[in-house]
């Protein structure tokens, strides 16, 4: 596991010297140029002596500066939104609001009927599909897109246990369809699993960023963009624009049987009623 470098000096900070403690202010206050910086560079701008960067290195744990500055490297590059300090945003009402019809907008300039008639045809003539997801909003709308197909006749089911999902794969023949969700299309699990799934026939359907791995190894992929802001403390908007392509997906599955559709929907609705009450216009489970 790699040492958080950034915590460590934290952490260590009020046990160092005083000459010591100048060193962390000043990497901590510029990880760019500490990480870059020869043992000179690093020296004058913290008002220290050589010796006291190499005393500094030993005290965080490194076993020497060259160690330290691969470090700091590593860390900087989770991104400077994630280490500058943030503004204060007394309107994050409106930010969130923002961000969220940005990525819509976005995503309907982005989608292609075309990606969408061929995911559904994959789905329609599969004998069973699988939606899998791992990962916070994957997660979520995997169960989702399951809870859409249920509703309208399709044998479906969602997964999100790496063991599993690898075992179902191994399972899979050319009448499945694996449907995969990823707003990154780099996660290890998923990407395992999709390479089994593919030596067995399976069809994969992959709602994920285009070029990315998992976007290669699908024979369909409704493409997804992620452009996050600075604003570090609100969730991904990229979750409605995966849930925007769910709900495309499936009403055009709705729509391709319209008959049938409308009479299972019916049959949902009264299921639902006589449960629960209420209504004509309450919601079909949702």
């Amino acid at each position: 596991m790699n040492v958080d470098i950034i915590y460590h000096i934290r952490a260590s900070r009020e046990r160092l010297s005083a000459t010591e403690q100048k060193v962390a202010d000043a990497v901590l206050a510029d990880i760019d140029f500490a990480a870059r910086a020869n043992i000179n560079e690093l020296a004058t701008r913290a008002g220290v002596s050589i010796a006291t960067i190499s005393r500094f290195a030993r005290s965080v744990d490194c076993s020497d500066i060259r160690e330290l500055k691969h470090k700091l490297a590593r860390a900087g590059s989770v991104g400077e939104r994630f280490l500058a300090p943030q503004l204060e945003e007394s309107a994050f009402y409106s930010r969130i609001v923002g961000d969220i019809d940005a990525a819509l907008r976005r995503h309907l300039l982005l989608f292609a009927e075309a990606d969408f008639h061929a995911a559904a045809a994959l789905i329609a003539k599969a004998r069973m599909v699988y939606v899998i997801g791992m990962g916070g909003a994957s997660t979520m709308l995997s169960d989702e897109l399951q809870f859409r197909l249920a509703r309208l006749g399709y044998a479906v089911a969602s997964y999100h246990d790496a063991v599993l999902t690898r075992m179902l794969a191994a399972t899979l023949t050319p009448e499945h369809t694996l449907v995969m969700l990823s707003t990154s299309g780099v996660t290890p699990e998923l990407l395992a699993t999709a390479e089994i799934a593919r030596e067995y026939g399976a069809h994969i359907v992959a709602l994920t960023v285009p070029g990315s791995p998992l976007a290669s190894l699908a024979s369909v992929v409704i493409p997804l963009s992620l452009e996050e802001t600075d604003f570090i403390f609100k969730p991904s908007a990229s979750r409605y624009a995966m849930l925007l392509a769910i709900d495309i997906l499936a009403t055009e599955l709705a729509l391709a049987h319209k008959s049938e559709s409308q009479e299972l929907l019916r049959r949902v609705k009264l299921a639902l009623d006589d449960y629960r009450g209420g209504g004509g216009w309450l919601p079909l489970g949702d």
